[in-house]
């Protein structure tokens, strides 16, 4: 068998110590982002923006807010994931993706911004931060799977001052960063053996 996300899932691990001098191609970090935005998102709205941050002084300051960890600044590249509260705004600026040529009536254009208001209910504040925190996971899933096949190893992380990165980031108020994806590639074998819960546990079958 190629070797794929599935055939790489027991050599993939949450990576804490990366080698600093190997850095990821410009061709791999391409397939990992064309991965984050392929991925299917409620209504296709991806309420998220990545930074992708390399530079080293930004990522010394991002490390200081993140409890030190040293994956920060040893991978070789981190993605910051981020959740839009913009989504209402948002979904004229998809409707003139599904159209870019407008070439649909007034009419179909209304309708279709009134099923996607009318899906999108009244949801604010909380309740829409968690609704497009959640489909940003959903994204972040789908790097951590092409970091896998690529064989490019990564670490997901949410162990940060929100508060303090959004700061530096000087990010907009619509923007509030939510994890991050660590890449790059292993400074060694990892020091302890992969636990995962039994299927019985986790699986139910009727």
């Amino acid at each position: 068998m190629s070797q794929s996300f599935l055939t790489q899932l027991e050599w993939r691990f949450a990576t804490k110590s990366f080698d600093p001098g190997k850095k990821v191609s410009d061709a791999d970090l391409a397939l990992i982002l064309k991965a984050i935005r392929m991925a299917p998102t409620s209504a296709g709205l991806q309420p998220f923006h990545v930074f992708v941050i390399t530079e080293p002084r930004l990522r010394e300051m991002i490390r200081e807010s993140s409890g030190g960890q040293a994956q920060v600044t040893d991978a070789s590249h981190l993605l910051i994931f981020c959740v839009r509260s913009d989504v209402h705004e948002r979904i004229n600026a998809y409707i003139d993706a599904v159209d870019p040529d407008h070439t649909l009536d007034d009419e179909k254009r209304a309708l279709i911004e009134s099923r996607m208001k009318k899906m999108m209910g009244t949801r604010s504040g909380k309740d829409l931060s968690e609704w497009a925190a959640r489909q940003t996971y959903l994204a972040m899933g789908f790097a951590l799977a092409a970091c896998a096949e690529l064989g490019v190893d990564s670490c997901p992380m949410e162990g940060f001052n929100t508060e303090e990165v959004d700061a530096i980031l000087a990010l907009p108020a619509h923007l509030n960063s939510v994890a991050y994806i660590t890449l790059g590639y292993r400074a060694g074998p990892p020091t302890k053996a992969k636990v995962r819960f039994p299927e019985d546990e986790l699986f139910t079958k009727k």
